[in-house]
């Protein structure tokens, strides 16, 4: 698959068109740590999660190809990207949102999501 090829769906549900593009482990973290200001590639490295880099680099490429994020150069030598969030990247936060509410309440220890993020639009 080349870097502008978008993945192809499972099949019409839209569950399953889904989670084609955002069903993996991390993909959903990587738009939280986006929501939560990180835009650099060694930025993501510094989550908690511990990504290694060349799922972050998989990860990243897809979430492109989806049209979740767009990658802009912000250094030519060596070239550096920046990610941010397409619309559709961004209509995915109440998701994100209502996944912290409901690990909040069902799961004990799970960690409370900065005020900032669960009301952030």
């Amino acid at each position: 698959m080349t870097r502008s090829e978008k993945p192809k769906p499972r099949s019409g549900c839209p569950i399953a068109t889904s989670m084609t593009m955002i069903g993996d482990r991390w993909t959903l973290v990587i738009l939280r740590d986006m929501v939560n200001g990180k835009a650099r590639f060694a930025q993501f490295l510094t989550s908690p999660e511990r990504i290694t880099t060349s799922t972050l680099t998989d990860r990243l490429e897809s979430m492109e190809r989806a049209g979740l994020i767009l990658r802009r150069a912000y250094q030519k030598k060596p070239a550096r990207y920046e990610y941010a969030l397409t619309e559709k990247g961004r209509a995915l936060l109440p998701v994100l949102q209502a996944l912290c509410v409901w690990a909040n309440r069902y799961e004990p220890g799970t960690w409370v999501p900065p005020k900032a993020f669960m009301e952030a639009r």
